[in-house]
């Protein structure tokens, strides 16, 4: 028989945890690897705008990255795992600040707050970015709850928002549209 991706099992609203703690599809940590797999989704959509080679490695990269968040955040903290995880390292933090140093090379100096938008591919980017904030925010959520997350994703999350923005701006230089400034109203 085949594998079918329905199992029935959360049909009354619970899910598992990896180590088969079951929990309410609604606990913060569901909440959170969820946002994770839904950037995981926005990225794929960002990657599919881009053509820049390098580009489209990086974010293949760290779609992969998420998936390893996101088993990491899937984990039950009480039960030891006997599944072997993929894990982060710090050349990953360090690979998007690489990336976003060479991004930023050849963009304009930022004098102003920038208005997402001016094109799709740039709305996207800016989309992607604000849910990763979110995912950022929902582990520290979850470490106020006094449940472990690795400092490691933290700073990963936190530097793949910065790496969109970057992304934002530079793939708007890629197709020559103009930044839209933030002119507040006084």
């Amino acid at each position: 028989m085949a594998f079918r991706i329905y199992t029935k099992t959360g049909d009354k609203g619970m899910t598992s945890l990896i180590g088969g703690t079951k929990v309410s599809k609604g606990h913060l940590r569901i909440e959170t690897y969820g946002t994770v797999d839904e950037l995981n989704s926005w990225i794929g959509l960002v990657n599919d705008h881009m053509t820049d080679p390098a580009v489209r490695a990086m974010l293949r990269e760290s779609q992969d990255r998420l998936f390893t968040i996101g088993a990491s955040l899937a984990t039950d903290p009480e039960k030891e795992s006997k599944m072997k995880r993929p894990d982060l390292h710090e050349e990953d933090v360090k690979t998007l600040e690489d990336a976003m140093d060479k991004m930023d090379e050849i963009l304009p100096e930022m004098k102003h707050f920038i208005l997402p938008g001016g094109h799709v591919a740039v709305s996207h980017c800016h989309i992607a970015r604000c849910v990763c904030r979110r995912a950022e925010r929902l582990c520290v959520a979850l470490q106020d709850e006094g449940q472990p997350v690795a400092p490691l994703v933290l700073q990963y999350l936190n530097r793949l928002s910065d790496y969109l923005f970057v992304l934002a701006r530079y793939a708007g230089h890629l197709l020559q549209v103009e930044e839209l400034p933030w002119r507040p109203r006084m």
